[in-house]
């Protein structure tokens, strides 16, 4: 188990509505909890810029380490999720965003190269840093996504608090 706080939080209009039901973010606490994280909160924003950069601030200065945001990464016009967390981020770690959308390619879903979720580091007020990611608005997108994010977290844990770089795992 971990005390490391993670935040989930689900970018949609329809579902900040009412009109249709959150699926990817449910899912996304449930392996999060699976996996041993135990101080879990959760958000529910309509897309658009500022409510995605306005609940990343919240969620970093609460305390959150992982911030996973599920939804809004696509190409329509309201899928703003990457544009808002940009304004938040120190710096991108693009290779993590890479490594998301080639498991679901690898998945055999070729609508995953059309993912435009970033992958970062932000800084809270308090001067805590946390890995911001933002995963596609389907359950399947969620698990490919955090089956990557998960199998590297230890090592980003250590790296967000200044850690030595440990000697490589083969895998």
């Amino acid at each position: 188990m971990t005390s490391d706080q993670v935040a989930v939080i689900t970018v949609s209009d329809r579902c900040a509505r009412g009109e249709a039901e959150d699926r990817s973010g449910p899912t996304a606490a449930r392996i999060l909890r699976t996996a041993g994280f135990t101080d879990l909160v959760t958000h529910l924003v309509p897309d658009g810029v500022e409510p995605v950069r306005d609940v990343l601030r919240t969620a970093l200065d609460a305390g959150a380490r992982l911030v996973v945001t599920t939804g809004g990464t696509g190409i329509t016009p309201r899928d703003l999720t990457p544009e808002g967390t940009r304004e938040v981020l120190d710096y991108e770690v693009p290779g993590v965003a890479e490594a998301v959308r080639q498991r679901g390619t690898a998945a055999g879903i070729p609508t995953a190269a059309l993912s435009r979720g970033l992958v970062g580091v932000a800084r809270a007020t308090a001067g805590t840093r946390a890995l911001v990611v933002n995963l596609p608005g389907s359950s399947g997108g969620v698990r490919d996504g955090l089956d990557v994010v998960l199998a590297l977290w230890p090592h980003v844990r250590s790296q967000l608090e200044g850690g030595d770089h440990p000697a490589p795992v083969p895998g």
